[in-house]
């Protein structure tokens, strides 16, 4: 579960497992984990669009019970990609409608409603080192072998024994794991059987299962060869529940801000802009980006999950888990997408817990005429992180009675609505090109960024309703209070169930 990326010259961390090199610069930059959680059963699904020699690779990852080959299989990549667009933070572009045209009925609110309810030789290794082969299978392109440590010294002598590369000053970061019991998870490829995709050697995406009462993350083995500071996008599927941390504070992302055209073309540079702050005003939290049933969205980047990718990704392996019956076309789940920041200094892995429903991040009129803000609580999930280009109507206002602040699609044809769109691959999204004052024009009180000035069309024209003021940003009035920001691009590391990114200089 925890993952860590190294070379001998150039290391990345991956919070918790290896890549193991031969010498040679390897690149890990675009990981994903998709975690699955039923009763007491935990499905872990990771990708890694890794460049450099098949031979080189290897990963080294603490899980709690002893893996057969029965609990590891490979899946097709196209479904992470789908599930990051599903919690991504989104951008959606609203035309304000004639203010004279007949007054049409509140359209009803859109509301996803909770459903209710190989060979496994006991082998020696080394036995003056103290580990112990439990199982030894292929999976796909994988050799993987599952480990049990008494040492962590033995442990590290071993890996390095065995071709692993591991960075210097590993053992201190082995040993609570040795010390908890833990297992290890080993995996490197076979040559032979792997392809090449524009250089990069296309390695399938890699899920396993195993049962253990805690739900958590280790984090603290990928710092062995980290050199700053690391992002975690934590994707969480679960039948009717959110989650979120119980060791660290919880914060959900300022959602529904109303932004200038500007951010259109640099979207993603403006959301990076938004989390660095957000972690600025809330050192050391985890931010909750999304919070929905995992089979609709409103506005959706792209179509819902369908059920086959529930299936895909460890439905079937947790129907049944613990006595739970499973809908599986995926109609109970929740996907809740968190994300952290930390350092070398961090001091816990990652504990997760079940949260209540929240909302927020809608087009949702609230009474007085404002627009919901924050987080509050809620009989559902229905929370995500939604940011609104408005266009103030700019035809003439003939009637003596008009009814402003009501948005919808393109008013004429020289008007082109695009969809909405997703804030996908943030591990390259460029910092320091985005001003968050100038680019929010009424400010985000809850960061304590006031409003800038903004372009012409930014308002509405003189010949609006004097008395129409938009709805005004509040704080949220969900999340606790306890990043770093910088230039850079980051990379895309693992973290054994989670995204992790690693900041590079």
């Amino acid at each position: 579960m925890v993952a860590l990326a190294l070379t001998p010259a150039t290391a990345h961390a991956f919070c918790g497992f290896y890549v193991a090199g031969s010498g040679q610069q390897l690149i890990n930059d675009a990981t994903q984990v998709v975690l699955m959680r039923m009763g007491t059963r935990t499905v872990l699904s990771m990708q890694n669009n890794y460049k450099g020699p098949p031979e080189a690779f290897a990963m080294v990852i603490p899980v709690p019970v002893v893996l057969h080959e029965g609990d590891v299989k490979t899946l097709p990549k196209d479904v992470f990609a789908h599930v990051e667009q599903m919690g991504a933070p989104r951008l959606v572009e609203y035309w304000e409608q004639d203010p004279c045209a007949p007054p049409m009925p509140p359209p009803e609110m859109s509301v996803a409603m909770a459903a209710p309810t190989g060979a496994t030789g006991m082998v020696v290794a080394k036995a003056d080192l103290g580990v112990k082969v439990e199982a030894r299978f292929n999976v796909g392109e994988y050799q993987i072998v599952i480990l049990s440590a008494k040492d962590s010294t033995g442990l590290e002598t071993w890996l390095h024994e065995q071709s692993y590369n591991i960075p210097q000053g590993a053992e201190p970061l082995l040993r609570p794991y040795v010390e908890a019991g833990e297992k290890f998870f080993v995996a490197k490829v076979d040559p032979t059987k792997v392809t090449f995709e524009d250089g990069r050697a296309a390695l399938s995406p890699l899920r396993f299962h195993y049962d253990a009462d805690e739900f958590s993350l280790p984090i603290r083995l990928g710092l062995a060869n980290s050199s700053g500071t690391q992002d975690l996008i934590v994707n969480i599927l679960a039948p009717q529940q959110r989650y979120e941390v119980a060791n660290y504070d919880n914060v959900t992302i300022p959602t529904n801000l109303d932004v200038a055209p500007s951010v259109k073309d640099k979207f993603g540079a403006f959301y990076a802009a938004l989390f660095d702050a957000t972690l600025e005003k809330h050192q050391g939290a985890i931010v909750t980006e999304y919070a929905w049933q995992a089979t609709t969205c409103d506005p959706c980047p792209g179509p819902a999950l369908d059920p086959s990718e529930f299936q895909t990704l460890g439905a079937d392996v947790l129907a049944g888990a613990a006595g739970h019956a499973l809908r599986y076309d995926g109609e109970d789940f929740v996907l809740t997408r968190l994300h952290a920041r930390y350092g070398k200094d961090v001091k816990n892995d990652l504990v997760f817990r079940q949260a209540p429903p929240i909302v927020g991040g809608r087009e949702f009129v609230q009474s007085g005429g404002q627009l919901e803000q924050g987080a509050r609580p809620d009989a559902v999930n229905n929370f995500q992180g939604r940011y609104a280009i408005r266009h103030p109507w700019t035809g003439p206002i003939t009637c003596e009675n008009p009814h402003r602040g009501i948005w919808g699609g393109p008013t004429d044809n020289s008007q082109i609505a695009t969809g909405p769109q997703a804030a996908t691959n943030l591990a390259f999204a460029p910092r320091g090109s985005v001003q968050l004052a100038t680019s929010v024009p009424k400010g985000i009180p809850e960061l304590g960024i006031g409003g800038g000035a903004v372009a012409p069309q930014d308002h509405a024209p003189a010949s609006a309703d004097p008395s129409y003021t938009p709805a005004k940003p509040s704080k949220s009035g969900c999340g606790c209070d306890g990043g770093e920001g910088g230039a850079g691009s980051l990379l895309v590391l693992v973290l054994g169930g989670l995204v992790l990114v690693r900041r590079r200089s």
